[in-house]
């Protein structure tokens, strides 16, 4: 750690504690440095040193880098750059102060607590909206990128302590020429939140990520996920046989309106489901503010500072 930590001096770059751990790379806190004493807070992800020397890792980390650089949207973490040190590779990101879901979710099932119907809709609308972007994105000569995420889950959205929601982790999305996708050949993503198509090798499109993000609602909501068996094989066959469940007897807060948005999202075949990220969305935000007033950055940032004091943060560790 020493040794890494020297290393990003030179390049003007104090990494201060590790705030992820992916199958791929790590993330730390870092403060970027710069003439006149000036200094911004960021992010550095680095590629695992075992997979810097494999071809296909190194190629979707740098893809990740150059698929990311140019999503600019307010629920999607932003990346700055892509560099490489003695053949290490990182990429310098948007630090986001906050939390993700799954530590947000941890936090309430350790008070006992559930998060308000409201919220979670709303958590989840900003995360509609991002890929509403992502998935219309195309290069500078307009054909369509094609991004697919396929890998969103609660550890991939961050909740900052000001009340902005974004999604961040593209490292196995697939897009037009950037990414190596392997589809036919392996199920991407975690289990418990792929689709059907993911978990039946078949190739998938943006609808594959509402799917995800229908699980994610339905884990926020009752705090559980639906999906998850005793091993991947059986995770996998529940996706893609269990029948979606009646909300509404769940959590008596889920209303009828509400289990018509999930269970649409979580239809089996993608026909049946939203036929884009803008229709999704359309739903979710008609549900939050048909009455004229529904939640907002700031109620989402007043619940989460009166939850958590963010100086004791199990995730807050230091460097080892």
């Amino acid at each position: 750690m020493a040794e890494i930590r020297h290393i990003f001096n030179e390049v003007h770059f104090e990494l201060v504690r590790r705030i992820a751990e992916g199958g791929m790379g790590i993330v730390y806190e870092a403060h970027q440095r710069g003439a006149n004493r000036f200094e911004k807070r960021v992010a550095v992800k680095i590629i695992r040193e075992e997979y810097s020397e494999i071809d296909e890792f190194r190629e979707n980390f740098i893809g990740e880098a150059l698929l990311a650089a140019d999503l600019i949207h307010t629920n999607i973490v932003q990346i700055y750059h892509l560099g490489e040190i003695s053949g290490q590779y990182f990429m310098v990101m948007e630090y986001v102060d906050g939390l993700t879901v799954e530590e947000f979710l941890e936090e309430h099932r350790e008070r006992g607590l559930s998060v308000p119907v409201n919220l979670a809709v709303f958590i989840v609308a900003r995360v509609c909206r991002g890929l509403a972007y992502a998935h219309r994105k195309r290069r500078a000569d307009y054909r369509p990128l094609d991004i697919v995420h396929r890998d969103v889950n609660p550890r991939n959205i961050i909740l900052s302590y000001l009340g902005d929601v974004k999604l961040t982790d593209f490292g196995i999305a697939k897009a037009l020429d950037l990414m190596h996708d392997g589809e036919g050949e392996i199920i991407p993503g975690k289990p418990e939140y792929t689709s059907p198509e993911q978990a039946n090798y078949e190739c998938t499109d943006g609808r594959a990520d509402l799917f995800s993000l229908g699980v994610v609602l339905s884990e926020i909501l009752l705090g559980r996920n639906i999906f998850l068996a005793e091993d991947n094989p059986a995770t996998w066959k529940k996706v893609r046989n269990m029948d979606t469940p009646h909300f509404p007897s769940e959590r008596r807060e889920i209303d009828g309106a509400l289990q018509t948005i999930l269970a649409k999202a979580l239809q089996k075949s993608r026909h049946d489901r939203y036929a884009s990220a803008m229709e999704m969305l359309y739903d979710l935000e008609r549900y939050l503010y048909s009455e004229g007033f529904g939640p907002n950055n700031e109620k989402l940032a007043g619940y989460l500072n009166a939850l958590i004091n963010k100086q004791l943060l199990s995730s807050q560790r230091p460097i080892a």
